[in-house]
C-alpha cells in the first residue's frame, strides 16, 4: 500500500522519516557505497525494532502479554504501517546495494573475458563467433 509524504511523517519520527528519505530514489543513486552501507545497517536496526514493538502490542491486544508501557495496547495498526514503511525502504536500499555489487563484477569480469577469449583465438581454440551449441563442428 502506498503512502503519502504527509501520511509517512506522521507514522516516522524524524530520524527515521529522514532514513525512509534517503532510500528513495533518486537520493539514493546520488550516495556513494559506504553511506549506503551505513543506510542499510541503520534501517535495518529501525525495522527490527519496528517489528518488535509491533508484535509487542499484538501480543497486549490479544491479551498474551502484559502491557510494555502504562497503558495496554489496543491497536497495533500503527505500528505495522511504520514497520512496513521501514520494510520497503530497507527493500529498495538493498536492491541498489545488489545492483551495485553486480554492476562492479561485470565490470572487473569484462576485460577479464576479453583477455581470455584472445588467448584462446590466438591460440587457435575458438573462434569469437563460436557458441556451445556449435562447439561440435
Amino acid at each position: 500500500m502506498s503512502h503519502t509524504r504527509r501520511g509517512e511523517s506522521r507514522l516516522l519520527n524524524a530520524d527515521e522519516y529522514g532514513l525512509v528519505a534517503q532510500a528513495r530514489y533518486p537520493a539514493l543513486r546520488e550516495i556513494d557505497d559506504k553511506e549506503l552501507a551505513d543506510l542499510v545497517n541503520l534501517l535495518r536496526e529501525r525495522r527490527d525494532r519496528a517489528r518488535d514493538i509491533f508484535r509487542q502490542q499484538r501480543r497486549e491486544t490479544r491479551g498474551k502479554s502484559e502491557p510494555s508501557g502504562r497503558t495496554q495496547a489496543t491497536d497495533s495498526s500503527g505500528s505495522k504501517e511504520k514497520a512496513g514503511l521501514i520494510v520497503a525502504a530497507v527493500k529498495r536500499a538493498g536492491r541498489e546495494s545488489e545492483r551495485r555489487r553486480a554492476a562492479a563484477a561485470r565490470r572487473d569480469m569484462a576485460p577479464k573475458s576479453r583477455r581470455a577469449l584472445a588467448m584462446r583465438i590466438a591460440a587457435g581454440d575458438a573462434s569469437p563467433d563460436r557458441t556451445a551449441s556449435h562447439a561440435s563442428g
